[in-house]
């Protein structure tokens, strides 16, 4: 007897963000891939960065994900930094997120990306113009703009999207504290906290991953 989609979602696209200097090919976005062809619901992660991690903006994810999502209504899931694009476009565009899973989300990612560098660093970037960071889809290191530092201030730490969420975030994360999730579910009702025994890339709780978001989407037996 194999599980079915709640019939809410049973037509409902899910898309997946991946992470920062990630790429859909990543070993969590194919372990969900597989799971929802199971269950028959279409699955799409696109590139967020297009080809050009240089150019790198919040906003210019934000545009891959609307012309992703088009005028579908859909459930959103995002790691890491794609888990902080899928709350900035579900606060957004409230009407075309049904749900949101979200897997160690970047939330406070502006003030929390600037405080890594100092004034210095960040001076030096500008000048330089890039800097490198070594790009996983790539498996080898990328120059990244400055811009993307600009950019991500004009967004919010925290968006306030109204969608029932499922957090999971690892307990010895140390990318992303998972008191992170813990301060934002809850100042946020609408919001389901996970913690897993896991750190930040959470690939050894794919199963239990995978349990949680069955559940939270209310997929059941035929």
């Amino acid at each position: 007897m194999k599980p079915a989609p709640h019939l809410e979602t049973r037509n409902m696209k899910v898309v997946y963000l991946h992470g920062f200097a990630s790429s859909p090919q990543s070993s969590k976005a194919r372990f969900f891939a597989e799971r929802f062809e199971v269950m028959g619901v279409p699955f799409i992660a696109p590139e967020l960065d297009q080809g050009n991690f240089e150019a790198l903006t919040i906003s210019g994810q934000l545009d891959v994900v609307a012309k992703t999502v088009r005028d579908e209504r859909v459930i959103m899931m995002g790691s890491s930094l794609g888990g902080y694009l899928a709350a900035l476009f579900a606060a957004r565009c409230v009407e075309q997120v049904s749900k949101l899973v979200l897997l160690a989300p970047a939330f406070q990612f502006p003030t929390r990306w600037r405080a890594r560098y100092s004034a210095e660093q960040l001076e030096r970037w500008k000048e330089q113009g890039t800097i490198p960071f070594f790009h996983y889809g790539y498996k080898e290191e990328r120059g990244l703009g400055y811009q993307i530092v600009e950019d991500a201030a004009q967004y919010e730490d925290e968006p306030a999207f109204p969608q029932p969420a499922l957090v999971l975030h690892g307990r010895r994360d140390e990318v992303v504290p998972v008191t992170v999730s813990e301060a934002f579910a809850e100042g946020h009702p609408n919001v389901t906290l996970k913690v897993l025994e896991s750190g930040h890339e959470l690939t050894d709780v794919l199963e239990q991953m995978w349990r949680e978001t069955a559940a939270f989407l209310e997929f059941q037996s035929l």
